[in-house]
């Protein structure tokens, strides 16, 4: 039988970055609990694993450096001495070793770099210091039995799983989407040719079944897509730990709600926002460990990363307990660099949002962790891209909190679907706070204006002038609420068609730049409708005033 060696490459891939992923997390517990028996046992398990995984492929230059890892961990298991500080940090080298050894391996490159050898005799150097102290405590009469905790196992026991791609998956949930657009107008046919025949009753009760079990399928196919959060949040302790040494700081990551599910494709995205906060936290918000001391602090800062479900979305939240935003800072470089015109005041949220501002920075001096203009307008970019939102919250002393609002899926939301003349436009149900009519007599001038929302002014805008969608003037319009940056804000429709689940299509090349739409829909009459981007109309809005009053 022919081998798929492509196919062995691939395992092989995955299930290195599985060990070396696990090795990085017990290490970092092990900074804590250095003489933690079951932690150092799982991880000479982990080492073991990689270097049979290795063998079985003739990786012979990986499974040698392998062997050194596992000769150094067979050692500490036998707790020969405590794991200082130092051995973990030579340990977190070789993983880093180990994971660029492997790719090298799998393109064929099997010759040891220079910074692999050098590691892999600090490697050989710590082993034989442990079996020198082992020898010499074993003369004094003081060497006590090896109190093994548990058997070692020649693989890490992963249950009954099965590795698919997610290109399969994808295409699994491009099947579901095109079959619901398929019954929607497929349902839609039988009501208007059978409602009123004999037997329509039988073949729309038979339609309803088929539907159950189509909506059953569907959720399953969502579900499988469906993936904990865990595991890619504590990679990033390892990134809070690096960060946090080099610009000479104590930090420490703790992970809230680890199991809260979300779509594997939603958290692929995550990874590079959730990267500049923990870089622009431990820069700019965490204190040093002498300053922290005085502030009557915990020397080392604590980062906290938490998700839970909250009406239909996820909500990431990532905060520190370091220093907090430096308003007056940040408003003195918005100025200095004509962001902010002099003598205009900005509210708190305002001065929070200045700091997504592309390029902005408050720090003079560039360093390895930032001021080269490359930071949270990232941030902003690639949640607005999941058709996300992002709030900031800071006391000054007491830290800052980002908290990210997000779909759980970029497949299907639940819409509030309104009418616009000839056109049906989707708006995400999250955003969605309440609906009212437009009061007659009402202070407008152009595309928007300003109305009495319980005592508080609600300024809105006319979805009609934004997309000049045709159609006559209704004669009283209807406003639907919805949340804006910490506040709200009014999107002007003539009709409220209510609540729907829209399966998302991604918009066309031609039509990707268009403000304020950030995808489509098939209606169940076969029509397309547009699914708004609520923040991105708004900022359009407020836009297009600005440039009215300057002119």
């Amino acid at each position: 039988m022919e081998i798929n060696r492509e196919m062995l490459l691939q395992s092989f891939r995955e299930e290195t970055e599985e060990c070396l992923a696990q090795m990085e997390q017990l290490l970092l517990a092990l900074e804590s609990r250095p003489d933690d028996g079951e932690l150092i046992s799982s991880l000479f398990r982990a080492a073991h694993t990689m270097k049979g995984n290795a063998s079985l492929l003739d990786f012979n230059t990986l499974a040698g450096f392998m062997h050194s890892v596992e000769d150094l961990l067979d050692l500490c298991r036998g707790k020969a001495g405590s794991l200082s500080q130092e051995v973990i940090g030579v340990l977190f080298q070789a993983v880093d070793g180990l994971r660029h050894l492997a790719e090298r391996a799998v393109r064929g490159e099997e010759a040891l770099l220079p910074e692999h050898q050098t590691l892999a005799s600090r490697l050989a150097g710590l082993t034989a210091e442990f079996r020198t102290s082992e020898v010499s405590s074993s003369q004094e009469g003081s060497a006590s039995a090896n109190p093994e905790s548990s058997a070692v196992a020649g693989s890490i026991p992963t249950g009954q799983n099965l590795r698919v791609g997610v290109g399969k998956l994808d295409r699994m949930l491009n099947l579901t989407v095109e079959f619901a657009i398929a019954q929607g107008r497929q349902r839609r046919t039988l009501e208007e040719k059978f409602s009123q025949m004999a037997g329509g009753r039988e073949v729309m009760e038979t339609h309803q079944g088929l539907e159950a079990l189509f909506l059953e399928l569907q959720e399953l196919v969502m579900k499988i897509r469906m993936v904990p959060v865990g595991p890619t949040f504590h990679r990033f302790a390892r990134s809070v730990r690096d960060t946090s040494r080099k610009s000479g700081k104590l930090a420490r990551m703790l992970v809230i709600g680890e199991d809260v599910e979300v779509d594997t494709t939603i958290l692929d995205h995550l990874h590079d926002p959730l990267m500049h906060m923990i870089r622009n936290s431990v820069d700019h918000g965490l204190e040093a460990p002498e300053v922290r001391r005085a502030l009557g602090k915990d020397p080392s800062g604590k980062i906290v990363l938490k998700a839970f479900h909250d009406a239909g979305n996820i909500v990431v939240q990532f905060s520190d307990d370091g220093a907090g935003l430096d308003h007056e800072r940040i408003l003195s470089h918005a100025r200095a660099r004509g962001i902010v015109p002099d003598g205009i005041r900005l509210t708190e949220a305002e001065i929070h949002n200045l700091i997504f501002q592309p390029g902005f920075s408050t720090v003079d001096k560039v360093s390895e962790l930032s001021g080269r203009g490359v930071g949270l307008d990232v941030v902003r970019r690639n949640v607005n891209a999941l058709s996300g939102a992002i709030l900031v919250e800071s006391r000054k002393g007491q830290g800052t909190t980002f908290t990210i609002r997000l779909p759980l899926t970029l497949a299907i939301i639940d819409g509030f679907a309104v009418k616009v003349g000839t056109e049906t436009y989707v708006i995400p149900l999250g955003s969605v706070q309440e609906c009212l009519e437009l009061p007659r007599g009402t202070h407008q001038s152009g595309e928007g204006g300003v109305i009495n929302l319980r005592g508080d002014a609600l300024p809105y805008v006319r979805l009609r002038d934004l997309f000049e969608p045709g159609g006559s003037l209704p004669a009283r319009e209807k406003i639907i609420v919805v949340k804006y940056r910490g506040g709200l804000a009014g999107l002007a429709a003539d009709e409220l068609l209510g609540e729907q689940q829209a399966v998302i299509k991604p918009l066309g090349r031609l039509f990707q730049g268009i403000r304020g739409v950030s995808g489509s829909t098939i209606l169940g009459n076969g029509r397309v409708a547009l699914i708004l981007d609520v923040s991105a109309i708004c900022e359009e809005a407020i836009y297009r005033v600005a440039e009215s009053v300057s002119k």
